[in-house]
């Protein structure tokens, strides 16, 4: 692909500022430090955080770019927005007194809104997003994100996730828009799209950074910051690709993978960050490590001999900032190399110079103050009620025999199970504190599930469990209560968690869940199954027998309300599956295999397929045509469809579009998503439906590592239809 544009007035401001830069100064800008580093102990419990001493130094000895996160880390948790205010405010009128008034650039994980931010709008989680099948709600999310975020007067948000969410075991899987590389592509560009808007400077947008370059989300043995094996076809076919759309919308920044691919650390990798990302990609905004992880070459991948080494390494290696966090080490070590000539200056040059340009790009340099107020710009009714919308498409009607769903509001219905009567596993990590699990600190005014079931329903609501996730649930009074009810919703799932703390031995539900529904089964009554959690736990048994199986994943803080809304049906659900839902722990086979996957005894046969998803009505696809039967090498093809709503309600439908490439010189998958629209139909009501599919559509990593499209057969399948089209 062709490089991002430059800006050359841009530019020109760029090369002057770089040239009255000092070598001190030059190397601070690639320094980032955790908000900690400057505040005083505690300060997340007090109104002015900052010890101005340390602010000073940071600021003007050793001339800090960039700083993160909420007061204090570990603790970190969400800050009430005029205390954000205040304390960005502090920062920027003490980098206006620095000898070249370099502001900062002030960055927060806000990955599904102002995650640090007290009474902020808070999303869906990625894979719920994905869920949804609806690039304009992303495009919203990240509209609103973009907006809270610069009422918090934060500048910087580490968002979107582009990896690939094709390891289930993998505890950051949620933060993934899931298996599925078109879809990925898609809707993490409509999130960029929407947070940037054509002018990442405006008042109300901000600029993004993608998650974490590259085959971070492929750990073979499924626990995060382990190695991953990714050959290089597997690489530019299945991993870069959401990167390369990433970058086409427009992302400035990078975050690099924490891990390791092939025996390479992410932050080591020259041939990703430099080749690939810079030589192939295009790529022209600047690279920041990921949590200590430079010093980690050293301490923990062995790759270098000292400290010193491994920042030698990391830079020379493609990055351009280190999250140091907690010192000056990087700082030191960098200005001790550099005088040494073991990096050279044009390196640190090229780095600072990707910096500036972002910072300039952002419009940092003008802004002597928060860009908007916050009346009228956070936590809106219009905003609320899109993560409304959000939330009831992105969670996933599986199972409904005999129409058991929706309740009635008149039935008796006993609420129990360890997610029935918490926030916290509605919304997961990156939720007002990293782990997103102090419950206490959740808003009081949004519901549990117990909680907006009982404001649904003028029957008989009871609710059994614990005070927490982690306290088991008295079987014998939920079975008494049980009998006692026409219908038993039953939740289960898991605990809210990221990263590392996520890390666990199986998918398997933990034994006292399986306890409490076995025992629920055995009382005869009616059961809704819904489950929350970031990772499909195995179900198999507990969906097999339970009436209806409704899936919630993280459906964010109007999680609650939402899936009262599907359960009693006011509203129709329209989501469908981003991910194969594993029928057990060791049979993950995704919904792109190979034919070999799918070969005599091998089968594709998870509990619920990629883009499964039920709706309170029904809808046929018919009239599949393609505008031509034969098209040239490098030409593109028009496909349409008709959809009917053939039910008695209103609904909306994902409809979506998959491409097979018959024979090819590399096995190809058994079907590729390639397009999809989302659509609401009244009950009778029909739509035709268009879909360009480019040449592009048809490629594939050839034998020899290259982009290529083939001539010959090609099939394009839609719902139960196929059509056929060749490639000469």
């Amino acid at each position: 692909m062709n490089a991002q544009p430059l800006d050359h007035a841009i530019e020109d401001k760029v090369q002057a500022l770089l040239s009255q830069m000092t070598l001190e100064e030059k190397v601070g800008q690639m320094t980032q430090i955790d908000v900690s580093v400057v505040t005083v102990p505690n300060g997340q419990d007090v109104d002015q955080p900052f010890d101005m001493s340390k602010l000073e130094d940071a600021l003007f000895n050793h001339h800090v770019g960039s700083i993160l996160n909420a007061p204090s880390t570990p603790n970190n948790r969400a800050q009430p927005i005029e205390k954000w205010r205040s304390m960005t405010q502090t920062i920027r009128s003490m980098a206006e007194k620095s000898r070249l008034k370099i502001p900062v650039i002030y960055g927060v994980d806000a990955i599904h809104g102002a995650t640090y931010t007290d009474q902020s709008v808070l999303f869906p989680q990625a894979i719920n997003m994905a869920a949804t099948f609806n690039r304009d709600l992303s495009f919203k999310e990240g509209e609103i994100a973009a907006r809270e975020v610069k009422a918090s007067g934060i500048d910087w948000n580490f968002s979107p996730v582009m990896d690939i969410g094709r390891q289930p075991l993998w505890p950051r899987l949620w933060e993934t828009y899931g298996e599925d590389v078109h879809l990925a592509s898609s809707l993490g560009s409509a999130f960029i799209q929407g947070h940037q808007g054509d002018d990442a400077s405006a008042a109300d947008k901000a600029p993004t950074c993608l998650k974490h370059y590259v085959g971070y989300s492929f750990p073979i043995n499924g626990k995060d910051r382990t190695p991953a094996w990714i050959g290089e076809r597997m690489l530019r076919e299945y991993f870069l690709p959401s990167f390369e759309a990433g970058i086409k919308a427009g992302a400035p920044t990078i975050m690099v993978n924490s891990a390791e691919v092939d025996g390479i650390p992410g932050h080591a990798n020259y041939q990703y960050l430099t080749t690939i990302l810079r030589g192939e990609l295009g790529f022209t905004g600047f690279t920041v490590s990921d949590w200590e992880d430079i010093i980690r070459l050293y301490t923990r991948d062995k790759l270098a001999a000292s400290p010193r080494e491994a920042v030698k390494i990391a830079v020379m290696a493609g990055v351009d900032m280190s999250m140091v966090p907690f010192n000056f080490s990087f700082y030191d070590l960098l200005l001790d190399l550099a005088r040494s000539g073991e990096v050279p200056v044009s390196r640190i040059d090229e780095a600072v110079t990707r910096i500036l340009r972002v910072k300039y790009q952002t419009g940092l340099f003008q802004r002597t103050e928060p860009d908007i107020a916050v009346a009228g710009h956070f936590a809106t009714k219009e905003a609320v009620a899109i993560n409304r919308q959000a939330a009831q498409e992105s969670i996933v009607l599986a199972k409904n025999d005999q129409h058991l769903l929706p309740l009635s509001k008149k039935a008796s219905i006993l609420v129990t199970g360890p997610t029935a009567n918490l926030l916290s596993v509605m919304n997961g990590g990156w939720t007002l504190t990293w782990q997103g699990d102090n419950e206490q600190l959740y808003p009081k005014d949004k519901l549990t599930l117990f909680k907006a079931i009982q404001q649904k329903t003028s029957g008989k609501v009871t609710y059994v469990g614990g005070n927490s996730y982690q306290e088991e649930i008295n079987i014998e009074q939920a079975v008494n209560e049980a009998r006692k009810h026409d219908v038993v919703v039953l939740a289960l799932g898991e605990n809210t968690y990221t990263e590392t703390s996520g890390n666990i031995e199986t998918l398997n539900l933990p034994f006292p869940q399986l306890q409490l529904a076995k025992a629920i089964f055995a009382t005869g009554k009616p059961v809704v199954l819904v489950t929350f959690g970031g990772r499909p736990r195995i179900i198999t048994e507990i969906a097999e027998q339970a009436n209806a199986v409704v899936l919630g994943f993280l459906p964010g803080m109007e999680g609650g309300v939402a899936m009262a809304d599907i359960l009693f049906g006011d509203v129709n659900p329209s989501a469908k599956l981003p991910i194969s839902y594993p029928r057990n722990t060791n049979d993950i086979v995704l919904y792109d295999h190979k034919p070999i996957e799918s070969y005599e005894t091998n089968q594709y046969k998870p509990l619920y397929p990629f883009g499964h998803g039920l709706s309170y009505t029904q809808f046929e696809t018919t009239g599949l045509r393609l505008s031509h039967e034969q098209i040239k090498l490098g030409e593109g093809i028009e496909v349409s469809v008709e959809v009917k709503n053939t039910g008695k309600i209103t609904g909306k439908e994902a409809v979506l579009v998959y491409l097979n490439d018959v024979a090819a010189s590399v096995t190809r998958p058994s079907k590729q998503l390639k397009a999809y629209a989302k659509v609401e139909l009244k009950a009778g009501e029909t739509q035709t439906l268009s879909f360009e599919l480019p040449a592009e559509a048809m490629s594939f990593i050839g034998v020899d590592m290259k982009r290529r499209i083939e001539p010959g057969e090609f099939k394009v399948m839609v719902g139960n239809q196929t059509v056929s089209f060749t490639v000469n």
